[in-house]
């Protein structure tokens, strides 16, 4: 029997042509793809008519539970000697649990490749004509997650409070949910509410939208916007402003 191989492969934010080359490489020869809720179907279009493709896209309250399930079908998969795609959203080590997988991966002793993917941090602003640096602008941008599992009183979100007060770029992931609690703390602990603000929904897909406020007010222009969606703040998003509407 053949010796079985995982690839974590990162699909990149959505438009199924912003797959790395040896990403889409991996898809195409793959004997099993396990992949993400959010992966175009135009990328899983690639595979082999015989691959097993199975959706392991988390379901929400158990996420926990489906991430052993995902282990669990890459180890048995490629213990069968299977080329596995682990066909992740995004790049696998960006809030992604790769690094998790990759953990497990090495524990059961199966040989694997890590292969990277754009993040929808960096691919979201730019779709929108937002840059995260600027050389008149800011020289530093922070990238944290606003899901429910991260406090406000961490020192993760004081460094992106401390980062906005000096004019640096913040871009939250996952945040949209709670949105208004996010904006209201930034507020609260002396962060500029009129601080530019923009939210990228759905970025690289056709129905991709951009809002664009302030830090005290872009909560109430989010009405509609569908998962995933990323929070950008800075003053780079004066000059994307411009850059979007040419």
């Amino acid at each position: 029997m053949k010796s079985g191989f995982v690839y974590i492969v990162g699909a990149g934010p959505g438009d199924p042509d912003l797959i790395t080359v040896k990403g889409r490489r991996c898809v195409r020869h793959a004997d099993v793809i396990l992949h993400d809720r959010l992966i175009h179907p135009g990328v899983l279009a690639e595979a082999r008519p015989k691959a097993i493709v199975i959706d392991a896209g988390k379901r929400f309250g158990h996420e926990d539970q489906q991430q052993a399930e995902i282990h669990s079908l890459m180890i048995k998969y490629a213990r069968e000697g299977n080329e596995v795609c682990r066909l992740k959203g995004g790049d696998p080590f960006i809030f992604g649990r790769g690094g998790e997988e990759v953990a497990i991966l090495k524990a059961a002793q199966v040989p694997f490749e890590v292969i990277p993917g754009v993040s929808s941090f960096t691919a979201a602003p730019a779709a929108a004509g937002i840059p995260l640096t600027h050389r008149d602008y800011t020289h530093g941008f922070l990238v944290i997650t606003g899901s429910k599992s991260a406090g406000f009183d961490t020192p993760e979100w004081r460094a992106a409070r401390d980062l906005l007060k000096a004019r640096g770029t913040v871009v939250v992931l996952m945040g949209l949910a709670r949105l208004a609690a996010i904006t209201e703390s930034l507020t609260s602990n002396g962060c500029d509410p009129h601080t530019p603000a923009a939210i990228v929904s759905r970025a690289t897909w056709p129905d991709e939208q951009v809002r664009i406020g302030t830090l005290g007010k872009i909560h109430t222009q989010a009405t509609g916007l569908s998962s995933p969606a990323i929070l950008v703040l800075g003053n780079v998003i004066a000059f994307g402003r411009d850059m979007h509407s040419t």
